[in-house]
């Protein structure tokens, strides 16, 4: 495409000029220009709406402005469900290629669209603090920061979860004993993976750190007999729980607290399960992490640590940034040798390691199907912003494990006795 150097580009024109392979949906703004192919030919179509839209585009390219900009509704999809937008997400990851123009271009382009887009509006109200506003509040993954980083995610809405999870109410990967197995039963199944992984028997005693809304405390009580104590840091996830175990008739059993996981005073334990919760704790705390684990266990007590992970180690790991304003504030991922490496060193032995990443892949692929089956009673429940948030970012996600950007690991260890003795079998009991 070529022009006069002189003449001022419309903003579907500065926005095709940044397109390396050309636009692959139907893009209109609202200056009245458009590009890519005819609507009516196109895989979807992409309305810029506003020129707020246009500033937060501008001031944050890439993934945090294009969220900021749907999120607050001046970016329109036509021809993409809102709740499961994974088709976009696929679209965008296959065919979309941006290019970096030269000096000269770059500022035309920018002169074109307006020096005063470069001012950035505020932020849509389901964004979180930057990270250098969070430590006004407390140092990375203090106990304060740590709460509020949870409450930022968890703290929603109970019922909005029901509608998303469904009746398991369990926000961690599921494992499908077959690729047609419902949602419920692939999170049972996960659940018993862990118990049997831990050897659970009655009268055993578990900690489960992170335990969000109780499942594998109360899934531990009902089928294996066993005493549980879960801990989390959301007090809505705390309530429904307990309440829960009560309704269940396992209060016998099963506790729910309110709280850190490193205020547990209880040792002695046969058994720790952490199940989703090593991304919220940050990368430099795994040695305190596992250390103080391993303390609360008996000599021969099993821990399982269930976490997302990052392809290798030469990426950050840092979450991107619409992760980390949008979902998971200060949200952390390694691969899984340096979470092996961590245990290992921390007084764990380390028996066996099992990726789950493409059942991660089929567990948000449910969720996002339940988000689109519920989505206007949803809406009586968040802001329609938020139920965005929600629809990428589990589309996203479920595209990254598919396309192994991302892991999820189960790496159980041991702690192992003066003697050496791990009260562990010659091989693995727990099963494919």
């Amino acid at each position: 495409m070529t022009t006069d150097v002189g003449t001022r580009l419309t903003i579907a024109q500065a926005v095709e000029r940044l397109m390396r392979d050309g636009m692959p949906f139907h893009f209109e703004a609202y200056d009245g220009s458009s590009a890519g192919p005819p609507a009516a030919e196109a895989p979807l179509t992409v309305r810029l709406l506003t020129e707020r839209g246009l500033a937060y585009l501008m001031t944050a390219p890439g993934d945090l402005g294009f969220a900021r900009a749907f999120v607050a509704g001046d970016l329109e999809l036509e021809g993409v469900s809102l709740a499961n937008p994974y088709d976009l997400m696929l679209l965008v990851q296959s065919r979309l290629r941006l290019r970096m123009p030269a000096p000269g271009e770059l500022l035309r382009i920018v002169r074109s669209l307006g020096l005063v887009h470069l001012k950035p509006p505020p932020p849509p109200p389901q964004e979180h603090l930057p990270r250098w506003r969070r430590a006004m509040e407390g140092l990375r993954h203090s106990k304060i920061r740590d709460a509020e980083a949870i409450h930022h995610h968890y703290d929603v809405s109970n019922r909005f979860y029901e509608l998303v999870l469904g009746p398991s109410m369990t926000y961690t990967c599921a494992v499908f004993p077959t690729a047609d197995a419902t949602l419920e039963q692939a999170q049972h199944e996960k659940y018993d993976l862990v118990a049997r992984k831990l050897g659970l028997k009655p009268g055993d005693r578990l900690l489960d750190v992170g335990c969000g809304w109780g499942g594998m405390v109360r899934h531990a009580a009902r089928h294996h007999g066993v005493k549980v104590i879960g801990i989390t840091l959301s007090r809505q996830q705390a309530e429904w729980a307990q309440a829960r175990i009560e309704a269940e008739g396992l209060a016998d059993l099963a506790e729910v607290r309110f709280g850190d996981y490193r205020d547990v005073q209880e040792t002695g334990f046969d058994a720790v399960s952490s199940i989703g919760l090593t991304e919220h704790i940050g990368v430099r705390n795994y040695g305190e992490y596992f250390t103080f684990l391993q303390s609360r266990l008996r000599t021969g007590g099993r821990m399982l640590n269930h976490c997302i992970t990052r392809r290798d180690g030469s990426l950050d790991t840092n979450a991107g940034a619409f992760i980390d304003r949008y979902v998971f504030p200060d949200g952390e991922l390694a691969p899984v040798g340096t979470i092996v490496s961590a245990m290992h060193d921390h007084g764990l032995e380390v028996r066996h390691v099992e990726d789950l990443r493409e059942h991660y892949a089929l567990t948000l692929r449910s969720w996002s199907e339940n988000l689109e089956a519920h989505w206007d009673e949803a809406l009586e429940e968040v802001p329609l912003g938020t139920a965005k948030v929600w629809g990428l970012y589990m589309a996203g996600s479920r595209l990254a494990f598919e396309r192994a950007e991302i892991g999820l690991h189960h790496v159980l260890g041991v702690k192992v006795g003066e003697g050496g003795d791990a009260q562990m079998p010659l091989r693995p009991t727990w099963g494919s």
